[in-house]
């Protein structure tokens, strides 16, 4: 406003200036004395309206650089217009670079996110996507941006969902090359744009289908006895038996209820490893009641039908392992009875405890049985798999051994080592860690069988 009033007395000013020079040009002429004052209005509005022309163009010519910044300053209306634009380019200028940066943190924001984002124009073209994505459908976000993505992605099902109009529930698909099982939802947002957002669920999807391979699996498991002893007590209720064959039934019905017995304690065996916490290395177990322990339960079960190699318990006295004391028990005996199981009659199967120069303990199990294809070293520790269910069934196993000493080397820090060649026997070696170990660093080894 003060411009304003300034302008407006400047301008009075050079009226009366112009005033006067029309007076003095009046008086000296002689003529025209009466139109003095309206020359002399005239002189001050043509220099006024010139001071006016020059600021003006100074103005215009700011503009026309495009600087937001360094208007002229003049105390003028063109100076108080200059000074107004000036300040409204730096408010926008403030706005576009919060703005710039909010776009920045957003994109940030997707980049690390745990889903894959993927934007299309109204054409299907690829506008941008965030490196899971890029990982998800195998595309490149430089090279790829701009293409259409059903070119790059031929898959029916995903251009049908691409194609078709949104849907409330993702779609599960599944992404050969890459191996995954894709959560795929598609949204529509502005003029036709399309928002794509996948999810990997290919460990949800496996770990779906192990629970009900698992369920299946016991369900099998247990129904079996249960229609055995089923099938005898329908049996010896129903048919007069001679003693002889009294007897036998009941030896087939108190096989099946072990076997049920045992199953149902692997599984509870492998539900207390699954939910509890994992085992200090403060706690030191005896290696030596360890051995001793299970030596008895493998001599139990050969019953002298193979020939038994164990360590010399003597050496073995220094040592300790750090962990549970159940939990290793039950490893190393389901590693020493699984050799019984499946050693014929007649076989070796020697135990061993050594210590390597790394300073890691190796309990090793190593027999003369029937041995194991290559193929299936890897699964051998899913639980109920087995290279032969019916040998496996006669030998009394319940198909969870080694997925329990998995287990327990693993909340142990230790390693599962498989050797195995059919015809020539099997080894099988836990190796633990050196800070699990403690004690005397000799080795109680013995001669393995060739």
């Amino acid at each position: 406003m003060h411009f304003i009033v300034g302008r407006t007395a400047f301008c009075l000013l050079l009226m009366a200036l112009g005033g006067v020079v029309g007076h003095l040009v009046g008086a000296w002429t002689h003529q025209f004395q009466e139109w003095s004052s309206w020359i002399g209005a005239g002189i001050g509005v043509t220099l006024a309206g010139v001071r006016d022309g020059r600021y003006g163009h100074r103005v215009m010519e700011w503009l026309r650089t495009g600087d937001s910044v360094g208007a002229p300053r003049m105390r003028s209306a063109w100076g108080e217009l200059a000074y107004r634009i000036e300040r409204a380019f730096v408010q926008r200028d403030k706005a576009l670079a919060s703005e710039r940066q909010r776009l920045t943190d957003f994109l940030s924001a997707i980049e690390v996110s745990p889903n894959g984002v993927l934007l299309l124009d109204a054409d299907a073209h690829i506008t941008w996507c965030n490196p899971v994505a890029a990982d998800h459908f195998g595309l490149d976000p430089e090279r790829d941006r701009g293409q259409r993505v059903t070119n790059l992605l031929r898959m029916p099902a995903f251009v049908e969902l691409l194609q078709g109009p949104d849907r409330q529930e993702p779609v599960i698909l599944p992404f050969y090359p890459a191996g995954l099982s894709l959560q795929v939802a598609t949204r529509t947002y502005g003029d036709g744009l399309k928002l794509v957002v996948s999810h990997d669920v290919t460990e949800r999807q496996r770990a779906e289908a192990m629970r009900r391979d698992f369920v299946a699996n016991v369900s099998h498991e247990i129904r079996t006895p249960l229609t055995v002893l089923a099938g005898f007590v329908e049996t010896m209720t129903s048919l007069p038996l001679t003693e002889p064959e009294r007897l036998r039934v009941l030896g087939l019905m108190t096989q099946q209820t072990r076997r049920m017995q045992s199953l149902v304690a692997d599984l509870l065996t492998l539900a207390q490893l699954e939910g509890s916490p994992r085992p200090t290395a403060d706690h030191w177990v005896s290696l030596h009641e360890l051995l001793g322990q299970m030596e008895a339960e493998v001599r139990g079960l050969s019953h002298g039908r193979h020939e038994l190699v164990f360590p010399d318990f003597t050496s073995t006295r220094a040592i300790a392992l750090g962990g549970s004391q159940g939990e290793l028990l039950s490893a190393m005996t389901n590693l020493a009875t699984n050799a019984v199981r499946y050693t014929p009659d007649g076989g070796s199967i020697a135990i061993s405890w050594r210590v390597r120069a790394t300073g890691e303990g190796v309990y090793e199990v190593r027999d003369t049985g029937v041995g194991i294809d290559r193929e299936h070293l890897p699964r051998l520790t899913e639980r109920f798999y087995r290279v032969e269910n019916s040998r496996s069934r006669e030998t009394g196993g319940t198909g969870l051994g080694l997925s329990i000493v998995k287990h327990v080397a693993q909340r142990h820090g230790a390693t599962l080592e498989i050797d195995s060649e059919p015809g020539r026997g099997s080894s099988f070696r836990l190796v633990f860690p050196a800070v699990r170990l403690q004690g005397a660093r000799a080795h109680a080894g013995i001669a393995l069988p060739a």
